[in-house]
C-alpha cells in the first residue's frame, strides 16, 4: 500500500456517523473517497460537500450522498490534500484548479484535516508554482499587477493550448515567487488585486495533518487552531 492510500484511508476513519464532510480534490483524496464509499455501503450515514465537479462525480460513483455548501450551517470535518506544506502548517493548494471552493469549504469546517504524502513536506513554500484564480476579463493586466509583487506568472493552459477554465469559469495563473518568506502577507496582497478571485496560499488553515514520517502514518495537531 503506497503513501497516498495510507494517509487517505486514515483520514476517512476520522469521519463519524451523521457528519457533514468536506470532500477535497486530488489523487490522495481519491483514496479517502473510496474508503468513505465503502463505509457508507456498510451503514455510515454522512453528507458530503464536494470541492470540485470532479470530486462530486467520484462521490456519486462511490455512492456518497452529496449536499450543497449553501444548504448546511457548517461542515463537521473537511479532508483535503496539499501541493506543498511547510513546518508551520502553511500550504500551497490549487494544482488541480479547485482552490477557491477548497478554501470556502475549509473556512466552513470545524475540523480541517490535510492529508499529504512525504513528498509534499517542505521547509519553505514556493517550489510548487502558486496558483491564483483570476477572472478572464483583462487577465493580462492582473498578471502585470502580480508581477509588481515580485512574482512571474504563466496562464494555465489545457492540452489543446486554450486557457484552462475552473469550475467557476475563471482562469488560473501559475505564479513563481521563488521561496515565499511571508505567506500570510502574500495571501492578503494577492487578494487585494482587482481581478484576483482567490489564491492557493492556505495560511495556518489545517487543524490536523496526516502525513508519513519515517515510513509510518502520523497525525499532527495544529495547536494554534
Amino acid at each position: 500500500m503506497h503513501q497516498k492510500q495510507l494517509v487517505g484511508e486514515a483520514a476517512a476513519r476520522l469521519v463519524e456517523n451523521k457528519m457533514v464532510v468536506g470532500l477535497g480534490s486530488g489523487s490522495t483524496v481519491f483514496y479517502t473517497l473510496k474508503k468513505l464509499g465503502s463505509l457508507v455501503s456498510e451503514g455510515l450515514h454522512i453528507q458530503g460537500v464536494a470541492t470540485s465537479d470532479k470530486t462530486a462525480e467520484l462521490a456519486r460513483e462511490f455512492k456518497i450522498p452529496l449536499v450543497n455548501l449553501g444548504a448546511v450551517e457548517h461542515i463537521d470535518i473537511a479532508i483535503d490534500g496539499a501541493d506543498e506544506m511547510d513546518p508551520y502548517f502553511n500550504l500551497i493548494k490549487g494544482g488541480g484548479g479547485a482552490l477557491l471552493r477548497e478554501k470556502m469549504i475549509a473556512k466552513a469546517a470545524k475540523r480541517m484535516v490535510i492529508i499529504a504524502d512525504s513528498s509534499k513536506n517542505v521547509e519553505k513554500l514556493g517550489g510548487f508554482l502558486l496558483p491564483v484564480e483570476i477572472i478572464p476579463f483583462g487577465w493580462e493586466m492582473t498578471a502585470r499587477h502580480i508581477q509588481r509583487l515580485g512574482g512571474s506568472s504563466k496562464l494555465r493552459l489545457r492540452s489543446d493550448n486554450k486557457p484552462y477554465v475552473t469550475d467557476n469559469k475563471n482562469y488560473i495563473l501559475d505564479c513563481n515567487f521563488n521561496f515565499i518568506t511571508n505567506p500570510a502577507q502574500l495571501e492578503v496582497s494577492l487578494n487585494m488585486i482587482p481581478g484576483v478571485v482567490e489564491n492557493g496560499l492556505f495560511v495556518d488553515v489545517p487543524t490536523d495533518v496526516i502525513t508519513i514520517l519515517n515510513e509510518n502514518v502520523k497525525m499532527f495537531q495544529n495547536l494554534k487552531n
